[in-house]
């Protein structure tokens, strides 16, 4: 049983195909021919936040953004390139647990999070924060509500 093709239709059919064919060998072979692929270091691929509870995720992720931990920047030796600057990956790495520990409620003025531990995969470019969050000791500021709590 066969189907019946008329003969310009299986011509248009070839020529797409080798139309397509053609278009991922040329794009395979400028990604193979491309020379700028390893001059830049281990890219910052992600971030992972354990033990948040009240503060969002996403307060957390936009806090070491603002440090320089985000999509674009990446990691070359000892050194944390951003857009706009170099930072050694020491200090990069203390402000950024000094960012994620003055991290807030969206808002409020309270800072639950009393503990907070920051570390980087060079391998990888994962980004690991554990925190601690507690409300035994907090301090709220404005309102008419002084003090700690």
């Amino acid at each position: 049983m066969f189907i019946k093709i008329r003969r310009d239709t299986l011509i248009i059919l070839l020529l797409a195909f080798m139309l397509i064919f053609s278009g991922r060998v040329m794009t395979y072979m400028s990604y193979a021919s491309s020379t700028d692929v390893g001059n830049q270091g281990v890219e910052i691929s992600g971030i992972i936040v354990h033990g948040n509870d009240i503060v969002p995720l996403d307060s957390i992720k936009a806090s070491l953004n603002n440090v320089g931990f985000r999509s674009g920047s990446y990691i070359q030796g000892d050194t944390l390139v951003t857009s706009k600057r170099m930072v050694p990956l020491n200090e990069a790495l203390s402000n950024a647990q000094q960012a994620v520990m003055e991290t807030t409620i969206p808002g409020t003025t309270i800072t639950p999070i009393t503990a907070a531990s920051v570390q980087l995969d060079n391998q990888t470019g994962v980004l690991t924060v554990n925190i601690v969050e507690s409300f035994s000791n907090i301090h709220i500021e404005g309102q008419g509500i002084n003090g700690t709590y």
